[in-house]
């Protein structure tokens, strides 16, 4: 989608109600002129909060013009704080340029999540150091599922370390750790530890326990409307575009669509798998 089709859809859609923003990707910074649409997009009267999901590879020289247009939170994808396990899990030598962009975000008093995905032979040694740092920094991390959107199309096999898991691991080094309230709509369950400054999240998102309360809809680069991460897409915004469908028309396509939404996350894929099989990859999607 163009910047202007991007726009486009997200000023209906907060005209219709919507009331916040996330732009996530693969990864937002890659993109040019970045700034100049999130800029736009702060200003569109009847949005109250517009926040993204970032590697933190490229974003820390746009931290001050984050701060600016009125962004306060950011997610910030970080799987370990171990340079070599970013190395192997990332393939990429860009460890201090995210740690940079945490800084950074300190510094300008933007509010961090960590989305860190728990994978089995890969980071589970992270969990711990992971949720050390919210005693000295005022951050939320947030341990999530791995999901089975790889793309390839390779048999997902299940799952070793569910919510229950990780919490039990977390339990084991912090047993003083309460459950606190979680927010209305919230995909986390959310906990906090006496004496840190920051909180701790863990997120069903292949348990998908959370499905009954889940408010939220993505649209993928291309145009694709999903209204579960699970479903295999339930219009393209894109092409309604082109072809000229605007104003009441969309609207109501749009409504269609949000209707029509899976029971939950499981049905989702089951009517997906039935149509289409594998899941395409996380980039894609905009998870």
């Amino acid at each position: 989608m163009t910047y202007e089709e991007m726009l486009q859809s997200c000023s209906l859609l907060v005209k219709m109600g919507i009331e916040k923003i996330r732009i996530t990707g693969g990864e937002p910074f890659v993109r040019k002129d970045i700034m100049s649409f999130l800029t736009s997009l702060s200003k569109l009267q009847g949005l109250r909060e517009l926040t993204l999901t970032t590697n933190g590879v490229l974003t820390a020289p746009y931290v001050p013009e984050l701060k600016q247009i009125g962004v306060k939170s950011v997610n910030l994808s970080l799987d370990t704080l171990d340079a070599g396990r970013f190395f192997g899990i990332t393939l990429r030598d860009e460890f201090s340029n995210v740690m940079a962009t945490f800084d950074e975000l300190l510094r300008y008093g933007i509010a961090i999540k960590i989305n860190a995905v728990v994978m089995d032979g890969k980071n589970i040694e992270d969990i711990v150091p992971l949720v050390q740092l919210t005693k000295e920094f005022p951050v939320s991390v947030r341990f999530i599922e791995e999901m089975p959107f790889n793309g390839d199309g390779h048999i997902y096999t299940g799952l070793k370390w569910d919510y229950v898991r990780i919490l039990d691991e977390i339990k084991n080094y912090f047993p003083g750790i309460k459950k606190i309230d979680d927010e209305p709509h919230s995909t986390s369950y959310n906990y906090h530890i006496p004496g840190h400054r920051g909180d701790v999240g863990i997120i069903a998102a292949y348990s998908r326990t959370f499905c009954g309360t889940c408010n939220r809809i993505r649209i993928t680069p291309d145009g694709i409307l999903k209204t579960c991460l699970y479903d295999d897409g339930a219009m393209n915004i894109k092409d309604e575009l082109r072809r000229g469908v605007t104003g009441n028309d969309l609207e109501q396509k749009l409504f269609n669509a949000f209707n029509d939404k899976a029971a939950n996350g499981w049905e989702a894929e089951r009517l997906r798998v039935a149509t289409h099989g594998a899941h395409e990859s996380m980039a894609t999607i905009g998870g």
